[in-house]
């Protein structure tokens, strides 16, 4: 019988790993697979540097709690590879990831047409994912960009129903560009001629770069600051507009971030009514949500057990600076209400702004451990030289050789601790994986 992992490999042995933006060579497979891209339900296309997941799973169980059948398509994974691709059950079922047994026929299948022909692995995957999408019944696709926007393979779709873009900051420069500037001329490559584009409070760099873009291309913008905003006031999520103010429960996921997040979610569901979106589904998707390594508090597992009455561990996949200053606003709002000692697992991958991720822990955090990345597609920072940049910018740091050992340092010091794991979404799902004791899967 054939495994998944084994397709897998296989598939990344014949096409390169590398990231090559461009869109001429997954226009040409999926002609020759029959352009399932234009059979798709209706399609809301996300992009952005930081809170595309969060609003991805707002939006998905907004849809779900409304009894919308919802695919969608997000990278990368956490533990197994087909979390990627969630299609939709049958009505009043909740989607789910697809099966590895149908993701190893639609990835031989891609494969088999492609033939010879130059091809990345990601193109690969969006390819089979599109063929699931089109051959199974929804109600809305939820497709999130996977690098940049313009030239991101899932760019491919001509008239989405909605187009989103999150926060914009620096990340992957190599890539995208070295100013904000730069990536959100990128990012703001999906938008579309008469399509609505909800924009997430953007700063000063980014937004007008958003806004010049849309006037060329005809697009409609809904801007947070300008159309709407959304805050917290008495424990509730209060989303104004132009038109209403509507009173909703604040999300499930934890952080003053996801405000932010949330407002996006509440304003694209709002256009989109027609497909059957309302304030009791986005009313129930707030209260419901649930996305894994963000801010996720810990309980129970191999891990959990090592830490001494009292302790706490969470775990959030943040691994860019504005990520970062996120996650130390929530640990400094937790630490407002119940005081613990702070202290950071950290793995980063190479590629990354290390100072500009470890520069927001200064003065929050009692320590550092940093770890490696266990099966990391490019080469993380070591231990050591992580746990040196820590040391360069003032916070007591030292490395372990993995995340089992860094709880044994923490806890050989007495007391309970405030312990977050974080930076790399890859070591966040080698974490999750070691809490259900199974193997991750290739990246």
């Amino acid at each position: 019988m054939t495994h998944l992992d084994d397709v897998l490999v296989r598939l990344k042995s014949l096409y390169p790993l590398m990231i090559d933006l461009s869109l001429g060579r997954i226009e040409r497979l999926l002609a020759k697979l029959g352009d399932p891209q234009s059979r798709l339900p209706p399609v809301v296309h996300i992009a952005g540097t930081n809170g595309k997941g969060s609003v991805t799973a707002m939006l998905r169980a907004m849809a779900e709690a409304g009894g919308l059948r919802v695919h969608a398509y997000t990278s990368p994974h956490l533990i197994r590879f087909n979390e990627r691709i969630v299609v939709a059950g049958a009505r009043l079922e909740k989607s789910a990831p697809i099966s590895e047994l149908r993701l190893i026929e639609l990835l031989e299948r891609v494969e088999r047409i492609n033939g010879d022909d130059p091809m990345t692995f990601f193109e690969i995957t969006t390819a089979a994912a599109f063929l699931a999408f089109a051959e199974t019944p929804a109600d809305v696709v939820l497709l999130e960009v996977g690098l940049g926007g313009r030239l991101d393979a899932t760019n491919v779709i001509a008239k989405p129903r909605l187009t989103i873009i999150t926060p914009v900051s620096m990340d992957h420069a190599d890539k995208l560009g070295e100013t904000v500037a730069k990536i959100a001329a990128e990012k703001s490559g999906i938008m579309k001629r008469g399509v609505t584009c909800v924009v997430a409070r953007q700063d000063d760099e980014a937004a007008p770069v958003i806004e010049a873009h849309a006037r060329r291309v005809g697009a409609r913008l809904i801007e947070c600051g300008q159309h709407y905003d959304a805050f917290e006031q008495s424990g509730r999520l209060v989303f104004q507009s132009e038109d209403e103010l509507i009173d909703l429960p604040l999300p499930a996921l934890v952080g003053s971030h996801q405000i932010g997040n949330a407002g996006v979610a509440v304003a694209a569901a709002l256009q989109m009514a027609d497909v059957g979106f309302d304030i009791a589904a986005i009313e129930g998707g707030l209260k419901s949500v649930d996305w894994l390594a963000r801010m996720q508090r810990l309980n129970g597992g191999p891990l959990s057990m090592k830490l001494r009455p009292g302790s706490e561990l969470w775990l959030d996949g943040g691994h860019n600076p504005s990520g970062a200053a996120a996650i130390a606003e929530t640990l400094a709002s937790l630490e407002d209400r119940a005081p613990k000692p702070i202290v950071l697992v950290m793995g980063l991958m190479g590629q990354k702004d290390a100072r500009g991720v470890l520069s927001h822990f200064r003065g929050l955090a009692q320590s550092i451990v940093t770890v490696p990345i266990p099966g990391a597609h490019e080469q993380p920072f070591t231990p050591e030289a992580l746990a040196s940049l820590a040391r360069e910018l003032g916070i007591a740091a030292q490395a372990a050789p993995g995340v089992a050992e860094a709880l044994a340092l923490i806890e050989a010091a007495e007391g309970p601790k405030r312990i977050l794991i974080c930076g790399s979404l890859y070591l966040a799902g080698h974490v999750l994986a070691m809490q259900q004791g199974i193997a991750t899967q290739t990246n």
